[in-house]
Order: C-alpha cells, then sequence, then structure tokens
C-alpha cells in the first residue's frame, strides 16, 4: 500500500508557507496504527515516550541507540505514514549519527530530530540542561546531512539553549543550524506566546513548535501557530497521557471494585481493536495458507 503522504511530498509540505503539518507523538506499534487509522499525514516517534513504554523510565538519557532503531524499526512496519524519529543527541560523536541516520533511513524513516544538548540528555521541558559548544552540534549536523542519501530525509535541528544560555542565543544558533544544511528549526521551550512569535519572527526557516501538555511552553492549537509562521506543529505527548490517564482509571476501578463496567466508556470494543490491528486481513492470510 502506498503512503498516503511520501517523504518527498513532506519535505516540501514542510517548506511551504501554505499549510501547517499537525504531528502526534507515537511511542510504540499501537499509537502509530491508531494514529494512521485516525487519518495523520505524518507521525513522530517521542524519545520521552518511547523511554516510558520501552523502559519504563523517564527521558533523562537511559534510551541508547539500539532502543532507539529497533522502536523505529517496529513503528515504521507497522505503517504507512513517514515516521520522523527523535534521535537525541545521536548517542555520541559525528561518527555514532552518521550510523543511526544510515541505519533509520535504510529502516524506511522520514527523518530525525537532532538536538545539541549534553549528554546525558533530558527532556527539553525539565531543568538542568545544558547544551554543546556550536561547533561541535556542527560536527553532528554536518554528519547527519552527509550520511543521508537523498534531501527527502529530513533533518530537523534542536538546540535547547534557551534555558541555559537565552532566547537570543537560542535563535543565533537555529539560524546557523538552518544555514549549515539542516531542513527545519527547533527551538525548545520558548516560555511565552511572545517568545514564540519572536523565534517566528527572527528565524527565516521551517520551524518547529513543540506543544507538551502542562509544558514550560504555552499550548497553543495549529492555526494560531501557522499564523505566526511555524511550518510543524508537533503535539509528542498527547497520546502517551491520553492512554496512561486511561489506564490508571480502568485498573483503578478493577483493583477497588473487581469489576472495569464503568471503565468501559473509556474503552474500545473488541471488534473495533480488533479491526484496528487488521485482524481479517490476517485471518485471509491464514485460509490461504492453509
Amino acid at each position: 500500500m502506498e503512503r498516503r503522504v511520501t517523504k518527498r511530498s513532506l519535505h516540501e509540505q514542510i517548506r511551504s508557507r501554505d499549510s501547517i503539518l499537525v504531528m502526534p507523538g507515537v511511542y510504540d506499534a499501537l499509537s502509530a496504527r491508531v494514529a494512521e487509522h485516525i487519518g495523520f499525514d505524518a507521525i513522530f516517534q517521542t524519545g520521552y515516550g518511547s523511554a516510558a513504554a520501552l523502559l519504563g523510565m523517564p527521558d533523562f538519557g537511559f534510551l541508547n541507540a539500539g532502543e532507539t532503531v529497533d522502536n523505529a524499526r517496529r513503528i515504521i512496519r507497522a505503517v504507512n505514514l513517514p515516521v520522523i524519529v527523535d534521535a537525541d543527541t545521536g548517542y555520541g560523536s559525528p561518527l555514532s549519527v552518521w550510523r543511526l541516520v544510515r541505519d533509520l533511513e535504510d529502516l524506511g524513516a522520514a527523518g530525525i530530530f537532532l538536538e545539541d544538548q549534553v549528554w546525558p540528555k533530558r527532556c527539553g521541558h525539565m531543568q538542568g540542561k545544558s547544551v554543546i559548544p556550536t561547533n561541535d552540534y556542527l560536527l553532528k549536523l554536518k554528519a547527519a546531512t552527509e550520511a543521508r542519501k537523498t534531501r527527502d530525509f529530513i533533518i530537523v535541528a534542536r538546540t535547547d539553549a534557551r534555558a541555559s544560555e537565552g532566547l537570543d542565543e537560542a535563535i543565533d544558533r537555529g539560524k546557523t543550524y538552518f544555514n549549515a544544511g539542516a531542513d527545519a528549526v527547533f527551538i525548545e521551550a520558548p516560555t511565552s506566546v511572545e517568545e514564540l512569535s519572536k523565534v517566528a519572527d527572527e528565524v527565516d526557516a521551517p520551524l518547529v513548535a513543540n506543544m507538551i501538555e502542562e509544558g514550560v511552553t504555552p499550548t497553543l492549537n495549529a492555526m494560531q501557530l501557522f499564523d505566526m509562521g511555524y511550518r510543524i506543529a508537533l503535539f509528542p505527548l498527547s497520546a502517551l497521557f491520553a492512554a496512561t490517564f486511561a489506564i490508571k482509571n480502568v485498573l483503578s476501578e478493577l483493583k477497588q471494585t473487581g469489576s472495569t463496567q464503568n471503565g468501559r466508556k473509556q474503552m474500545v470494543t473488541f471488534g473495533e481493536f480488533n479491526n484496528l490491528v487488521d485482524l481479517q486481513r490476517y485471518m485471509e492470510l491464514e485460509k490461504r495458507y492453509a
């Protein structure tokens, strides 16, 4: 089955000034299937969500390159959508970044987010972050751009300098990273609408806005961000937070009452779930090979 949005059209879309791409975060093959079923054009493999789902641990530098690539493999195989992967800092030197890009592109990933934090990194909306020197990041970015086989593989340069170095330094880094070959720029964790607007006014590049509910950046809707000048509205943790909320409620009821009667309002049905994971297709395959 053909992807509804190809890597090439995705690359063209983020450079267009006519629309904004709303991209949900997914953390496993099932959440990716849900996003595809709903009709999103592209999805983002969240590092925060991957650490939580795979390890039950925070986004605090515990996830490694192998776990990220393995999770990407499962997600990419599960859907017919472009998948952009949170590659954290690249998990090492520029050579590590080079290999990571090769591995992910070979798997069919549509691109990566590559950040400039000091490793071990942490979630961009947590305290205590620091960033590597600009020139050190540029070497990683160069490795990434030279490793990819086609320009359709998107490289989003993320800077976390706002928290430790100030907004002006973050903006300067964003400009530098774009001029060095990044396809889009992600300035993490502006703390106000005014800062979001300043980023959009001063950085002439396709921009990512990161909308984490209850994070340090005000949560705006996609059209508000589009009007400011952003091209990707990223909602990386909405699905993770919603799923966790529903699981807690249902299991709390089960523990307290021995039943899930009320919790069924927060569940899909048995049939709906089987449809989501394409059970009928595999039943037909079973008959074919019987």
